[in-house]
C-alpha cells in the first residue's frame, strides 16, 4: 500500500510540475519544487521495487528540479 502512495503522489507532483510551467503563470519555482518531490518520491518507490532504470532517471529529474529553482532566483 505505501508503494502505491509513493506511485501515485509522485505521478500527481509531477503532473502538477508540468501544467505549472506550462501555462507559465508564475508558478515556475513551485513547479520545480514539485518536480524534486516527485523525483524524490517516484525515486524511493522505484528503489524499493527494484526498478532501476526508473531510479536512475529520477537522479535526473531530481537534479532538473534543483537547477529550475537555482535558475529561477539565480
Amino acid at each position: 500500500k505505501f508503494n502505491k502512495l509513493l506511485e501515485w503522489i509522485g505521478v500527481l507532483t509531477a503532473i502538477l510540475y508540468s501544467l505549472f510551467v506550462a501555462f507559465n503563470v508564475g508558478l515556475e519555482f513551485i513547479g520545480f519544487s514539485l518536480l524534486l518531490i516527485s523525483a524524490i518520491l517516484i525515486g524511493i518507490w522505484a528503489y524499493r521495487l527494484k526498478h532501476n532504470g526508473i531510479l536512475f532517471l529520477q537522479v535526473f529529474y531530481g537534479l532538473a528540479g534543483i537547477i529550475g529553482m537555482y535558475r529561477w532566483f539565480g
